[in-house]
């Protein structure tokens, strides 16, 4: 829940990403805007963050088994996020967030939906990821992301049980529908967004507390 925290934009939080309960990434974003429907975030290129250092010859976290991680998790190393920037809408009590995209120039360059279940902790956003996602293209054709090594997680007590790997499922369908039908957060809103001159990038945040969710 989010209720009760600092609303004003700018503010400056945490998003913490864990994948089969391990921290994989985090990332300082900036508070856009928070209603009783959810909470917008923006994520720069290029921002100071920490990420996991992983095993040479491995490029991310979820190709290394659960049994096979360090019990105390990975240690971080600083780096600086490598991916496009992106305005998140992570819903209220729903288990998805909807990213737009943005290319050089800010150009806008689609959607993409993480399934994920996602807990507030003061101005941390610990982020549990599902594996399965979705990637929307601007005219909102859609296709499903890492099928394969969602199934292959499935079952496996790090990850979620059949019956939780439906309901993933599920929640993605039901995001599906909203862009099929270009009902918000696929109606075109958002698209044009261009955070505050006055925004500069987040500093690094201290080392984080707790590798493990």
């Amino acid at each position: 829940m989010i209720d009760g925290m600092n609303d004003a934009p700018g503010r400056i939080l945490h998003w913490n990403f864990f994948v089969g309960g391990h921290l994989s990434a985090s990332v300082p974003v900036r508070l856009v805007e928070r209603t009783e429907a959810g909470q917008l975030v923006w994520m720069e290129t290029g921002t100071p963050m920490w990420r996991t250092k992983l095993p040479r010859g491995t490029s991310h976290l979820r190709d290394i088994a659960p049994h096979a991680r360090p019990p105390g998790g990975f240690p971080v190393v600083a780096d600086r996020w490598p991916m496009g920037s992106a305005l998140f809408y992570q819903p209220a009590d729903a288990a998805h967030s909807v990213l737009w995209l943005f290319g050089r120039r800010q150009k806008f360059r689609g959607w993409y939906v993480n399934l994920e279940r996602r807990v507030h902790h003061g101005d941390d956003i610990d982020i549990a990821d599902h594996e399965l996602d979705i990637n929307v293209a601007p005219d909102r054709s859609w296709r499903w992301k890492d099928e394969q090594s969602f199934t292959e997680k499935t079952g496996d007590p790090a990850y979620w049980s059949p019956d939780e790997a439906s309901a993933i499922r599920s929640e993605g369908r039901s995001v599906v529908r909203l862009a099929e039908a270009g009902t918000f957060p696929f109606d075109g809103t958002w698209c044009d967004f261009r955070p505050p001159p006055t925004w500069t990038t987040p500093p690094r945040p201290p080392v984080p507390r707790h590798p493990l969710l």
